[in-house]
């Protein structure tokens, strides 16, 4: 039990801290750090859990990316991928449906390509999430031409 971000040794309350909260080992000086980049930016835990399952994947993403308008919760800029966590898609107005789509659309206008994924489905199967996620970046590699 070590913590992914600095390879300190972990006790026992940290890491079981750490994995009820993000799922993934974190010394309570990361898991802190993280909670409160979680709580500033308002975006949701299940991104913090993303953001882990692709580092271990290999993938480099950036967590509480801000894409000049407002705060994307993760993106991967090689490929001008933009992940957006959501919840409570049972009670989606069509106010917010449509805010979706306008900031996809000036998302897509600036070149990116954002998905939008059920909190749900990265707490309840984040390795198949995973896997999906770098099948569309292999994708974008194909597609976009990396600067």
């Amino acid at each position: 039990m070590i913590c992914l971000e600095c390879k300190k040794k972990l006790s026992y309350l940290d890491h079981r801290a750490s994995i009820e909260l993000f799922q993934t080992e974190l010394c309570s000086t990361h898991r802190k750090r993280l909670e409160r980049l979680v709580n500033s930016n308002q975006i949701p835990r299940e991104a913090a859990i993303l953001y882990y399952g692709l580092i271990e994947a290999g993938v480099k993403p950036m967590l509480a990316w801000w894409d000049g308008k407002n705060t994307v919760d993760l993106a991967i800029s090689r490929v001008k991928l933009n992940i957006e966590v959501d919840s409570g898609y049972e009670s989606l107005s069509h106010e917010q449906a449509l805010n979706d789509l306008e900031a996809a659309m000036h998302s897509f206008k600036n070149g990116f390509t954002t998905i939008r994924i059920p909190n749900f489905l990265i707490r309840n199967h984040l390795q198949e999430s995973v896997m999906n996620i770098v099948g569309i970046i292999e994708g974008l590699k194909l597609n976009v031409r990396v600067v």
